[in-house]
């Protein structure tokens, strides 16, 4: 970008767009789309002017180079004259000059009131200063026509500056419903899990800052083979705070499983994947309840725009209370809702959903006076399939209780709690508690506190096996039963007193602990481990059959 870079150039375009970045959130925003508007389209030359001024801006270079974005300071665009500035940042400020500025949304509409960085006041977050207004080069993006009256009384100057677009990031959303089943097996969700959502916007109203340990709360309270759990956090929290605060504040949850969505584009099938969404007044909370999902508001800020969608769902979504039940409240949520629930705030917050990318590239080539490319309007993709962003759980609380079938075998029940949230507890009649752990258990006082403990990597070989069960049983006196699984399927599960019981389960893999969680009942509960046939219930997922037999010892008393 300079008075000579035509020498330089490979691509020799007609027209230049500067895509202003200035937070994460606006800069994700417009990365998110704009591929899909300038789609095989040479004549569109594109840079992307740093504004370093916010205070969320930590991030930003991070981003724009991951994404391979040409950069260029933000005080170059001043020496310049590009042909369209765009940006989902308000706050930018625009040098002078006569280019047309187009301003997306990188929330829903004007829902919130947020600190004004140029006086000690708020202002309602998303509409651009009266001077880039009075200027007649601003154009706002807006997705329902309600928001248009909304400026009008509260910013008259926007007064012919809004274009009625759409939302190209909820339309992305929609349209890839139908693979949240592929996308929670991405993201480790086993079929018949339920996955909670924890969204939380930023700011001292939010979620995060009134019950920064919910996220583990949740895991200690749904059991673990029955639910995940995953937050979604404003990127705003990660540039204010760091990734270290963020992580260290949430260890305990991040320890329990939590799967902690990447800031940029992942969270977002994530959100398609959940559940049920636990939130506040932010964005992602409306898009869920929009979609469909389960919603449960466990803060909602005064800083929400009264009037608004986001404002109707605060009255409408039941709350959560945090020193309730989470578990009951969770299953409530799920029991007693229907897909219609927010149909009507859904319809004020979009209008005319699955038409904004076709929108927003008219829009794009009509300030920039380039032809609309004729290749038909732009696709509208669904999302790619997240990564696992989990930590592997390494020790469990295990609850078990035993009942009869109807055949009059025994029924094994078990839940799992990860240890890193579950706290004190006490055995409830009928049950029986203990603590399991894998062998790469960091926290050696959980090791050789464990009841039991587990291999979850495949022995190669039943000597082998026999082996580290001998090891493991000599080096945690405390432990009273040791699990390993084989290569070639089923489990080795030895005992305190000297006995190997080979388990056999029906159905796919599970975990060792499980396994072990049998046979450990069956000594707590007088039950036999030889030639005996019992069901394994998992949680309310699943149920399994588990055959125990005992290995002989040689004549010598060791393991054969």
């Amino acid at each position: 970008m300079g008075d000579d870079a035509h020498r330089w150039s490979t691509f020799h375009g007609e027209k230049t767009l500067v895509v202003a970045a200035r937070t994460v959130t606006s800069t994700a925003r417009v990365l998110e789309c704009l591929p899909a508007l300038l789609r095989g389209d040479s004549r569109v030359t594109v840079v992307f002017a740093y504004d370093p001024t916010s205070a969320f801006n930590d991030g930003v270079l991070d981003l724009l180079r991951d994404a391979g974005c040409r950069i260029m300071p933000w005080s170059q665009l001043g020496s310049m004259a590009p042909d369209l500035i765009l940006s989902a940042s308000e706050n930018i400020e625009v040098p002078q000059g006569d280019c047309p500025v187009l301003v997306l949304p990188h929330g829903i509409g004007f829902q919130k009131l947020v600190p004004d960085s140029r006086a000690p006041r708020s202002r309602l977050s998303g509409v651009v200063p009266d001077s880039l207004l009075e200027s007649g080069r601003a154009w706002l993006a807006v997705s329902h026509p309600d928001q248009e009256e909304q400026l009008l009384v509260t910013h008259p100057k926007t007064s012919g500056r809004t274009l009625l677009i759409g939302d190209p990031c909820f339309d992305e959303l929609a349209i890839s419903l139908p693979q949240a089943d592929a996308y929670r097996r991405a993201l480790g969700v086993a079929e018949n899990r339920r996955l909670v959502v924890v969204s939380s916007t930023w700011g001292p109203t939010s979620l995060l800052s009134q019950y920064p340990q919910l996220s583990a709360e949740l895991l200690a309270s749904l059991p673990y083979d029955e639910y995940r759990v995953a937050a979604i956090i404003h990127p705003n929290v990660w540039s204010a705070h760091g990734s270290w605060q963020v992580r260290t504040l949430q260890a305990a949850a991040l320890e329990a499983g939590l799967l902690m969505m990447p800031t940029v584009h992942a969270w977002r099938s994530a959100l398609v994947a959940a559940s049920v969404v636990v939130g506040d007044h932010g964005s992602v909370t409306l898009m869920g309840a929009a979609l469909g999902k389960p919603v449960l508001l466990a803060a909602f800020g005064s800083d929400a725009v009264p009037g608004t969608a986001v404002a109707h769902l605060g009255q409408t979504a039941p709350r959560l209370d945090p020193r309730g039940d989470l578990r009951l409240q969770i299953e409530a949520a799920v029991q007693d809702h229907t897909r219609e629930r927010y149909a009507a705030i859904s319809e004020l917050a979009f209008a005319e959903p699955g038409q904004a990318l076709a929108r927003l590239r008219t829009t794009l080539y009509r300030l920039l006076k380039l032809t609309e490319p004729t290749t038909g309007p732009p696709p509208l993709l669904s999302l790619p399939q997240p990564g696992p962003p989990a930590a592997t759980v390494t020790s469990w609380m295990v609850s078990t209780a035993v009942t009869s079938s109807a055949a009059g075998h025994p029924v094994v029940t078990v839940r799992r709690h990860p240890a890193a949230v579950s706290g004190d507890h006490e055995e409830a009649a009928d049950t029986y508690l203990h603590l399991a752990c894998d062998q790469e258990e960091r926290d050696h006082r959980l090791a050789e506190s464990a009841s039991v403990l587990v291999r979850r990597d495949l022995a190669p070989t039943t000597i082998r096996a026999l082996v580290w069960i001998q090891d493991t049983l000599s080096r945690f006196p405390g432990s009273r039963v040791v699990a390993v699984a084989l290569s070639g399927g089923g489990f080795l599960v030895g005992t305190r007193d000297g006995r190997i019981v080979e388990a056999t389960v029906t159905g796919p893999t599970i975990a060792p602990e499980l396994s072990a969680a049998v046979v450990y009942t069956c000594l707590r509960a007088g039950l036999p481990l030889d030639d005996a046939f019992m069901t394994l219930r998992i949680g309310d997922v699943r149920e399994e059959e588990v055959t125990l037999r005992l290995r002989p010892r040689s004549s010598t008393g060791s393991w054969p």
